[in-house]
């Protein structure tokens, strides 16, 4: 053959090669649907107030609200390493939301990813996790959808993912490597824990966040069956979402009843929820029973510690203490802490019980990842509203301060009283302002209409990190 004719097939090679690709790409979405034999009575009272519970649970309205517009009418932007990716209008209109939909269209959507004209939905919504709900729950806020949601005729945004890597039947391949049909399996005969198992791993979605993922952005697991990877934390959002295992950066120190508080208020004694936690805290969590809260927290502290990590605090002597009680000012860092921190989170670093936060033992301070500790320094934030407690307390953001002063303050932080931590760099410091100057506002970013001076202004970690 000659040498000149090997380029025209390579080119038709690599042409037939795609068509087929395409093909079966359009191909498998209608391979993951399911068709029901289901009747939904979406005018039943009884079942829409149970729809609603659940979307509650699944957090729905957190990730299809965007600030100051209304409910479930989306256009959230999700970013991701290429681009936003915003998301849709669930509301029952019919022309830009989901009216037309029938409850099988719905089922797939929601469990399975794939839309009404069988596209694949981009992995931002969590249907790998919804997948393991049952049929009947997902009838239920199908009823609430269509009938307890009011109507938004509000068009859908595109993503601003590049040419080419925005198409959607390649995600029909990400869908069958990543997320592949599975149903729920309890791990232990106890109805408590298998109910707390299933709101984590299913419709709570927490390893959203708290689950590493991978090359393809994919949960490196979707539960705790054989792997240790599950709920052992990740950095995600420019937030650090803590290990919810059973090691002392993780759940180790917490008890059960400080769980179900901390689900149920965005708070405790000695901590409370920031940025994407106090979102589902104020949409999700804080709507719970105390039965599903309890269940859930019961779930949490039977995970064991992701090997290799200590489950005990390593002892350090704390002498920061007194310099501060004593004016000893030895270093940059305790004469900012003095001037911008010490008077919410006092000298010994303890905070003020279910008002100023604890900055000492604190994981979310002094972990391996320092951004979340960099963002709420950089960013502020707002504990969850709730009816539980007084207020919201806020932090104000110290964006004003240098980035050389915010590297002291904060390495500060993460190693006095009885912290250790490795320390940051002015570069650290630099990358997230950048990326906190893309990063659009969300509601628990912006402060609560409140009458507060200063002293009320909270300076704390990160509630996803819990503590």
């Amino acid at each position: 053959m000659s040498m000149k004719k090997w380029p025209k097939i390579i080119v038709i090679a690599g042409v037939a090669g795609l068509a087929l690709a395409y093909s079966l790409g359009q191909l498998l979405p209608n391979l993951r649907t399911n068709e029901t034999t289901i009747q939904v009575d979406i005018n039943d009272p009884q079942l829409i107030k149970k729809g609603e519970y659940i979307a509650r649970t699944a957090d729905c309205v957190a990730c299809h609200t965007t600030l100051g517009g209304e409910s479930y009418a989306g256009g959230l932007p999700m970013l991701t390493p290429l681009g936003a990716v915003y998301s849709t209008n669930i509301t029952p209109d019919k022309e830009t939301g989901i009216g037309l939909y029938s409850f099988d269209d719905f089922n797939n959507a929601t469990k399975h990813g794939v839309r009404k004209d069988k596209s694949a939905l981009y992995p931002a919504m969590p249907y790998p996790s919804y997948q393991i709900m049952p049929d009947e729950d997902v009838a239920a806020m199908y009823a609430y959808f269509m009938s307890g949601v009011k109507a938004v005729r509000q068009e859908n945004k595109d993503s601003e993912l590049p040419p080419i890597l925005n198409w959607r039947w390649p995600l029909a391949y990400w869908q069958a490597i990543f997320a592949p049909k599975r149903e729920f399996t309890p791990e232990t005969s106890d109805p408590v824990l298998a109910r707390g198992q299933y709101l984590v791993e299913g419709p709570g979605h927490c390893g959203s966040c708290h689950t590493e993922r991978g090359i393809g952005f994919q949960e490196l697991t979707l539960s705790n069956a054989g792997s240790e990877v599950f709920l052992s934390g990740a950095v995600i959002d420019g937030w650090r979402a803590k290990s919810l295992r059973g090691e002392y950066e993780g759940l180790g120190i917490w008890s059960t009843a400080e769980l179900v508080d901390f689900f149920k208020t965005g708070r405790t004694n000695i901590t409370a929820a920031f940025g994407a936690m106090a979102e589902v805290v104020e949409h999700s969590t804080q709507y719970m029973t105390e039965d599903d809260l309890y269940a859930m927290s019961a779930y949490l502290k039977t995970l064991s510690p992701a090997t290799g990590q200590p489950v005990t605090a390593p002892v350090k002597v704390d002498v920061t203490t007194q310099k501060l009680m004593d004016g000893v000012y030895d270093s940059r860092g305790s004469i900012l802490y003095a001037e911008y921190c010490q008077v919410c989170h006092r000298a010994d670093g303890k905070g003020v019980p279910r008002i100023f936060p604890a900055l000492e033992g604190n994981s979310a301070v002094f972990s391996k990842d320092a951004d979340s500790v960099l963002q709420i320094t950089l960013s502020g934030g707002r504990m969850p509203q709730t009816p539980h407690d007084r207020m919201a307390f806020t932090m104000p953001e110290f964006i004003n301060l240098s980035d050389a002063d915010v590297a002291e303050v904060v390495n500060y932080i993460r190693n006095s009283w009885t912290n250790q931590a490795s320390e940051i760099t002015v570069d650290d410091v630099v990358k997230m302002r950048h990326f906190l100057s893309k990063k659009p506002k969300t509601g628990t970013d912006i402060a609560p209409d409140l009458s507060i001076d200063s002293a009320s202004k909270v300076s704390a970690s990160r509630g996803a990190n819990h503590e």
